[in-house]
């Protein structure tokens, strides 16, 4: 799994969706972020289909929603993405949020896609470390991901730590915490010293802790200065500073549907 992708919530037409894709994979990007629930995993396949890059060099992720889960129609869901991205298979299937009583069940089924060649990874989003182990309890089989909010202002580390215990990459989506940390001092400090940009500071940061990351974004420009953060590295003390910063701000929405439960 790439350590760097872009991520699509929100992007609900086919000429944006074109666009984003288009500078993303220009800018060296080839891991793209979606889910059922956003609504547009067909122009997702269409812009897929039409940028010329070879399937092989992708990285495809999507996930099940709520409903789907409550219904026990894993299998029907899957391949209506699939038929959606228009593609024969998935680098990464999630399971969008933990649903009492209906997640071991859908990870049962995610294991049978996953044996039958259909979806290469399967993972989980939004799960603890006790949700994690009750799947691997249930099952035997742990998570290849935990896609989870992290950014400087939540600092996720005793989850991540955990995670790589059990041998569950970790991404990291919100990872520019929607805007809110980059007036930090810190990071506008590092900014400086290195020639970037706080946004580009914080993304450094996960991924050099081997935190695959997602941003999203619309805007040619900024998917561009996203990906521009291979050439330089924070030091450990750099890395504290910033971790310093956590005040466990969670800057995504819960669903309404399961809001009682977080």
């Amino acid at each position: 799994m790439p350590l760097l992708g872009l991520g699509l919530f929100k992007i609900s037409d086919s000429q944006t969706m074109n666009t984003a894709v288009r500078s993303a994979l220009d800018s060296g990007l080839r891991l793209f972020d979606t889910a059922s629930a956003y609504g547009n995993e067909e122009l997702l396949g269409d812009a897929l289909a039409s940028s010329g890059v070879p399937r092989g060099e992708l990285f495809v992720t999507t996930k099940i929603w709520n409903n789907a889960q409550r219904l026990g129609d894993t299998a029907g869901a899957f391949h209506r993405s699939l038929k959606r991205l228009r593609l024969e298979y998935l680098d990464l299937y999630l399971i969008h949020w933990p649903i009492a009583g209906c997640s071991v069940r859908t990870w049962e089924e995610m294991i049978r896609l996953k044996e039958s060649g259909l979806v290469r990874s399967i993972g989980v989003s939004n799960f603890d470390s006790a949700q994690l182990e009750m799947l691997h309890q249930e099952t035997g089989v742990f998570p290849d991901v935990n896609q989870i909010e992290y950014h400087p202002l939540w600092d996720r580390k005793s989850l991540a730590d955990y995670c790589r215990s059990r041998g569950i990459a970790v991404q990291a989506y919100a990872p520019l915490a929607r805007g809110a940390y980059l007036n930090r001092l810190p990071l506008e400090h590092l900014a400086k010293k290195y020639d970037k940009t706080p946004a580009q500071i914080g993304l450094r940061y996960l991924v050099q802790m081997d935190i695959s990351a997602i941003p999203r974004s619309e805007c040619p420009d900024r998917i561009a200065e996203n990906a521009a953060i291979f050439d330089f590295e924070l030091t450990g003390a750099e890395i504290e500073m910033i971790r310093g910063l956590n005040e466990h701000l969670r800057v995504a929405s819960i669903p309404e549907d399961i809001a009682g439960s977080f």
